[in-house]
């Protein structure tokens, strides 16, 4: 069965450290309006699911999806990367059909 989103081994290794020290809260993801662009992701501790959310467990990780925001995630490849300057979730979306110069925020082909 197809997961709602995935996780690339290096963003489950980093929902799975945020959970420890968020004494075993899960990690939420919504979508809010923002930016230029239209949207953003935004990610969250949750003590649990909020009633309607998806959850996805892949290696060890716990993800809760809104269910507001499944339409426009729906397929997306979470990811984590580090680099001496930066550290932070990437996210491949193929909902996306535009992004802000910044890269802060998103549009779909979806209506909000």
């Amino acid at each position: 069965m197809k997961q709602i989103v995935n996780l690339t081994d290096a963003a489950a290794a980093r929902l799975r450290a945020l959970a420890e020290r968020g004494n075993g809260k899960a990690v939420r993801l919504t979508v809010k309006t923002s930016g230029c662009a239209g949207m953003k992701y935004d990610l969250g501790y949750a003590a649990e699911p909020v009633p309607g959310d998806e959850v996805v467990e892949q290696d060890g990780a716990v993800l809760h999806v809104d269910p507001k925001a499944l339409m426009f995630v729906l397929g997306t490849t979470i990811g984590w990367v580090e680099d001496r300057f930066d550290q932070r979730f990437t996210f491949e979306n193929p909902n996306e059909i535009g992004r802000c110069g910044c890269g802060e925020s998103f549009s779909t082909g979806c209506a909000a």
